[in-house]
C-alpha cells in the first residue's frame, strides 16, 4: 500500500520501517526543543499524509525512549482519522523527574497504519448473554 506524504519542512524526515518485520515506522522531530520534567509539548514532524479511506494512523511510544527516559505519547494511541491532512503532530510527556532534550531529526513515536472499521449504531432492549461479569479487575488480578 502506498501512502502518500507531503514535506511542509525542510528538516522533515520521510518514514521508514526499521526492520523487515516492524508494524511501525518511525517518526522525526523537526525542531530542537526541551521537555521539562513531569511536563508535555506537542512536537511537529514536518509531515502530512493522505492516509486511505477505511484507515487510520495510531500514534505511539517508542519503547526505548519510554524504559531509558520515561517518554511516551501522551495520547497512546494517538489516532490520527483518513480525512485528516494537516500536519502530523505528537503530543509526547516526560514522566521522569529530569527535563528531555529532543534534536532535529530524533525519532520521538511511532505510526502503526490500521484498519478501522465503521459500526452501524442499533438500538436494543436487549443484548446476548456471555461469561464475563464487571470489569476493572474483575477477571482477577
Amino acid at each position: 500500500m502506498n501512502l502518500r506524504i507531503k514535506k511542509i519542512h525542510s528538516n522533515a524526515v520521510i518514514p521508514s520501517y526499521q526492520t523487515a518485520g516492524a508494524a511501525g515506522f518511525d517518526l522525526h522531530a523537526v525542531e530542537n526543543t526541551k521537555i521539562k520534567a513531569s511536563e508535555y509539548q506537542l512536537i511537529h514532524t514536518g509531515l502530512c499524509l493522505a492516509i486511505p479511506s477505511g484507515f487510520e494512523l495510531q500514534i505511539r511510544p517508542r519503547s526505548g525512549l519510554a524504559l531509558k527516559h520515561g517518554i511516551t505519547v501522551l495520547n497512546t494511541p494517538g489516532t490520527i482519522d483518513s480525512d485528516y491532512r494537516d500536519e502530523l503532530k505528537i503530543i509526547l510527556i516526560n514522566h521522569s523527574s529530569v527535563d528531555y532534550q529532543i534534536k532535529v531529526g530524533d525519532r520521538i513515536a511511532q505510526g502503526v497504519l490500521a484498519a478501522a472499521a465503521r459500526a452501524n449504531f442499533e438500538l436494543s432492549e436487549s443484548l446476548d448473554e456471555t461469561n464475563r461479569k464487571g470489569g476493572f479487575g474483575s477477571t482477577g488480578n
